[in-house]
């Protein structure tokens, strides 16, 4: 039996012109980074992008839940950005502990927490193989202090491939903690089949694999979206 549909979200989204011309795209959620980044935006730039967002819709016709991407924000700078942005997911991608993650949510509960963890970019034995081999160690303080875990490779938004080697011990250990798990990094429509095909995360998420010379590339997104429902 075919596995469900993975879940898509399209990250690093800066103008309300290309989330328009997302209507209809059978993906998830739509990502918006706070961090700095090239792709970086305001709390009143992502206010806007919101209402954006609001008014497409995603698969099952329902429109895309909407995602921060933050690197070690205060909790204080969070509160601040969450009343006037409000997010149903915030993605974590810095060192944020597991009890950050439980004071979040315990401040606003009604935002999901996603936690990202890098994995090395190696296609040998070595480092990839100890980053499989520390998943669950990586992952078990989180437990009940988060909603979803994505790995990436180091840094984020690089465009750059992490060793999918690490993928399955990463699978296992969200399942323990009946968590869903998340592919970032390096993601196209031309890599994003054999991945599914041979790991079948719970979700990918893509951002700078979607973008023509920096900026979002409606043509590849739809492509990406349409390689993904393939698969």
């Amino acid at each position: 039996m075919k596995p469900s549909q993975p879940r898509i979200k399209i990250c690093g989204l800066k103008d309300a012109s290309t989330i328009a011309s997302m209507n209809g795209l059978p993906f998830h959620e739509i990502g918006f980074v706070f961090a700095p980044s090239k792709r970086q935006v305001s709390k009143e730039e992502a206010a806007i992008l919101l209402q954006a967002a609001e008014r497409i819709t995603g698969a099952n016709g329902k429109p895309p839940l909407t995602v921060g991407v933050f690197v070690d924000a205060t909790m204080e700078e969070m509160d601040e950005l969450l009343a006037v942005v409000p997010l149903h997911v915030v993605q974590l991608h810095g060192s944020e502990s597991p009890g950050y993650c439980s004071e979040l949510r315990r401040r606003h509960p009604g935002i999901a927490v996603w936690r990202v963890f890098s994995v090395g970019k190696g296609t040998g034995s070595g480092a990839a193989n100890v980053q499989s081999e520390d998943a669950a160690i990586r992952l078990e303080p989180y437990r009940g202090a988060i909603d979803a875990v994505l790995i990436d490779a180091p840094g984020g938004g690089t465009g750059e491939p992490f060793a999918w080697s690490a993928i399955e011990s990463y699978k296992l250990a969200a399942l323990a903690m009946e968590l869903p798990l998340y592919v970032a990094g390096g993601l196209n429509a031309d890599n994003v089949q054999q991945l599914l095909r041979s790991h079948a995360p719970n979700g990918v998420d893509v951002s700078s694999g979607v973008e023509t010379e920096g900026r979002k590339d409606i043509d590849k997104i739809r492509l990406f979206v349409r390689k993904v429902t393939e698969a």
